[in-house]
């Protein structure tokens, strides 16, 4: 039988049992039926499958799952119940920054990362922030415009 995980997923206790070896991807998407993060490349070049460990942005394609355990393990879907994640699909929707959507799970992690860690960045680390992540869709401008706007919103709203 393989091991059980012990996983903290959005904020809610959960436990999965994963093959060994198996990808974080693996577990989010087949076990949890959690779809957000995606597949793209499954070699670290896209960004689709981005999620955060304990906070931290890993590739969740070649993330082994094991090294969760225990761990908190925050998705795309989970972004909207923190401030920061809702003002970042606020300002997603207002400025439709997403096409075909296919990498905005990513994208969006990457955001939520730079915006908790630096709530005001200058336009420069926005882009540095976004340049992992790969778009097919051309909606660059109007990603990099949401982040501003959800760091303008943020920065409305602070005390």
């Amino acid at each position: 039988m393989p091991p059980a995980l012990e996983l903290t997923v959005n904020d809610q206790a959960r436990a999965v049992d994963a093959p060994n070896g198996a990808p974080l991807l693996h577990v989010l998407r087949n076990l949890l039926d959690l779809k957000a993060a995606r597949f793209g490349c499954g070699d670290e070049a896209c960004g689709a499958c981005r999620v955060l460990v304990d906070g931290a942005p890993v590739f969740a394609c070649t993330f082994p799952a094991e090294q969760a355990n225990a761990k908190a393990v925050s998705t795309a879907e989970g972004l909207a119940a923190t401030p920061v994640g809702a003002a970042l699909i606020e300002a997603f929707l207002a400025e439709q920054a997403g096409q075909c959507g296919y990498c905005l799970s990513g994208i969006l992690i990457a955001a939520y990362t730079l915006l908790d860690n630096n709530p005001d960045p200058a336009r420069e680390a926005i882009c540095a922030a976004l340049d992992p992540h790969l778009c097919r869709c051309g909606a660059h401008p109007r990603i990099v415009r949401a982040v501003e706007r959800a760091a303008s919103a943020l920065a409305e709203s602070a005390p």
